[in-house]
């Protein structure tokens, strides 16, 4: 497994990182124990949860994805950097969401509390809050720092120019820079490409990226023409309505068509699919880590199968360039 730094930061982590929004509702706690065991053992010190997770669970199921890992990480929290995120609904009130300073400061107790742990590695705010003065969020973050709860803080779903205006902000005001950004990207889902890379290549600001498989599409195992199934990525329920979100992005007829060209292109090059889309992420410049996720312990092999592929051709990487460029933009592509 690779070690990176994390952005301009000190803190060194592997260049996958175990996802973990699965917990508590597509795996329970035996698998996911068994998940995290594998990803652990295979050489992985990077773990990455969020306070709504599970993914498409009720309100009374949020948080038991933190608990879950909280029992887990006994006597092993020192072995790993460990990152939470807030910002989703935890409940019905006006005040269980967001970005405000005071649910950023519920979530941090609540979030320790689950874990088990009296700090974070890594705190992320999960989305863009318009509601709240970008000042108020940064100097909260800052507080979590200077307290002690938080080492480093990092940014998901953000957009270019908001991390900007927080990066601006933050110098000016002595606050602590956001290390990280978290953003979608994949063979089928490039558009970070155009202006997040280069900014944090930049600023020194680390990439972790998520759905490097793009739910489940690059492993083949979905085909145009199919019912959505229940239990899976794209049949999720609950407060995030996870699988309507899901389908939006990838459920569509020009990327079921990408999907069957990719399948041939790997069958005529002997590779694996799933082995293939984590790599390119992998190498891709800029990105620091590869967040890889399981229902199932065994469903993690050929996602750790990457961290050992010699690295794409530049004739291979042209070929996989046309999945993306040959796919319609739409305004959804966020």
């Amino acid at each position: 497994m690779e070690i990176r730094s994390l952005g301009r930061s000190g803190l060194k982590v592997t260049n996958l990182c175990l996802g973990t929004m699965t917990f508590g509702n597509q795996s329970d706690k035996e698998t996911a124990f068994a998940i995290m065991d594998k990803a652990y053992e295979a050489g992985i010190n990077f773990f990455d949860t969020a306070d709504v997770y599970p993914l498409g669970g009720t309100f009374e199921q949020l948080g038991s994805t933190e608990e879950t890992i909280g029992d887990w990480l006994k006597g092993k929290r020192d072995k790993i950097v460990l990152a939470s995120k807030c910002f989703g609904a935890m409940g019905p009130g006006a005040n269980e969401r967001g970005l405000s300073r005071k649910h950023i400061i519920e979530s941090i107790e609540d979030s320790l509390r689950r874990l088990k742990t009296d700090y974070l590695d890594l705190y992320q705010a999960h989305q863009f809050d318009e509601t709240v003065p970008l000042e108020e969020t940064l100097r909260a973050f800052d507080d979590l720092v200077t307290q002690g709860k938080v080492r480093y803080i990092g940014v998901s779903n953000w957009r270019s120019w908001q991390i900007a205006k927080a990066l601006g902000i933050a110098e000016r005001k002595n606050f602590v820079p956001i290390e990280s950004v978290q953003p979608r990207y994949n063979l089928l889902f490039r558009m970070i490409e155009d202006d997040l890379v280069p900014m944090c290549t930049s600023e020194g600001i680390g990439l972790i990226t998520y759905n490097p498989l793009a739910g489940g599409m690059l492993t083949g195992r979905y085909q145009g023409g199919q019912q959505v199934e229940a239990g899976t990525r794209f049949g999720l329920a609950g407060v995030s309505k996870a699988g309507q979100l899901y389908q939006d992005r990838y459920w569509q007829e020009p990327i079921f068509e990408a999907v069957e060209r990719y399948k041939k292109w790997c069958a005529e090059h002997g590779y694996d699919m799933a082995i293939t889309a984590v790599r390119w992420v992998t190498q891709q410049p800029g990105i620091t880590s590869a967040i890889i996720g399981a229902s199932r312990p065994e469903q993690l092999d050929a996602s750790l199968a990457a961290a050992e592929q010699p690295r794409l051709v530049e004739e291979e990487l042209r070929w996989l360039d046309q999945l993306w460029f040959s796919l319609p933009r739409r305004r959804e592509d966020r």
